[in-house]
């Protein structure tokens, strides 16, 4: 992808972040109840609860409310926290790093099940090991994120408890972060012992997010290597002499990624939306976790900077995801 398209393609994403900008407005405010009454106290006076209501615009129509909020927004100021009372850029930056923490590992975990199945049941076509990967891919499949979430409590943390289940880290693991990125710090920093801790933490939340896409995508880079096995370029391999194992690897292999890169990156989108549900279910404290308690509370601002958040998420993997494609496609990388 060449300097133009990017550029191109940032500047078609200012439409859709624009219109994610007025449907978050106008859907929070036209959902039944007062976050003003939720946050009060039961002896506030009218004029208390007045006061409040011009501190955060809530007394404005809602034409001076939007351009209140556009405003706000260009300049980067996303309001202060209903419920919590902090400035909400300041929780996002604090939260969102778990987050993404917790969905690069899904995302790897993902990759590695994809590849791994997908050539597997391609070098075995027709066999036993095509057939368990095809039922495994099914089932999988059928099943939600967050139900594999219930599952993993109730087997590792009920019936066989080996795993933990809930938060980031064991309480009795002494560890000063500079960042939000504990796994990855630790790591860096040489500490097994904390980074076991955190690791044995996350694999759960991350597997929980990662099957789903793991099935889809391994079911599609089986048939994509079987499509790439009829053409006549691996003909010619077999010609050579080239061993089954190699043909698939070296010659279908690699064309059969870029149809699997569009629909797993497509996917992926579901995965970090997938975050909100399996965040709460295991007690991780990323930004889908916070999403429930800001909803729960009716906490406007809040609500519609993690909204906002998970919007420009999306838009930055949609662009990343074309950039592989472009670098995974000749013609594309050459145009």
């Amino acid at each position: 992808m060449t300097a133009a398209s990017l550029l191109r393609r940032l500047l078609l994403s200012v439409p859709t972040l624009f219109g994610v900008l007025i449907i978050n407005f106008v859907l929070l405010r036209v959902v039944p109840g007062d976050p003003i009454a939720m946050m009060i106290g039961p002896g506030a006076t009218p004029e208390d609860i007045q006061n409040l209501r011009q501190i955060y615009g809530l007394d404005k129509s809602i034409y001076q409310q939007f351009l209140l909020y556009l405003g706000d927004f260009l300049s980067g100021d996303l309001g202060t926290s209903i419920s919590m009372r902090q400035d909400v850029v300041e929780l996002i930056v604090g939260r969102l790093p778990v987050t993404l923490e917790l969905a690069l590992v899904a995302i790897a975990i993902s990759l590695v099940g994809i590849v791994g199945l997908g050539i597997t049941a391609s070098i075995w076509k027709g066999r036993w090991p095509e057939v368990l990967i095809d039922v495994f891919s099914g089932f999988v499949q059928a099943v939600p994120d967050f139900l594999w979430a219930l599952l993993f409590i109730l087997i590792f943390g009920v019936l066989w408890a080996s795993m933990p289940i809930f938060g980031r880290m064991d309480l009795a693991v002494e560890f000063d972060p500079l960042t939000q990125f504990y796994l990855f710090e630790s790591l860096f920093r040489g500490d097994l012992v904390v980074f076991r801790s955190i690791l044995m933490h996350i694999l759960l939340p991350a597997l929980s997010l990662a099957l789903p896409l793991i099935a889809i995508g391994a079911r599609l880079l089986k048939s994509s290597i079987n499509e790439s096995m009829a053409q006549d370029y691996v003909q010619l391999a077999r010609v050579k002499g080239f061993s089954h194992f190699r043909i698939v690897v070296s010659q279908a292999f690699p064309n059969a990624l870029i149809p699997t890169v569009t629909l797993t990156g497509v996917q992926m989108t579901f995965l970090i939306g997938g975050t909100v549900l399996v965040e709460r279910i295991f007690g991780y404290p990323g930004l889908g976790n916070m999403a429930i308690d800001a909803v729960i509370n009716r906490d406007l601002p809040l609500i519609q900077g993690i909204v906002l958040t998970f919007a420009v998420m999306f838009i930055v993997l949609n662009i990343l995801i074309d950039m592989t494609y472009a670098f995974l496609n000749p013609r594309l990388r050459h145009d």
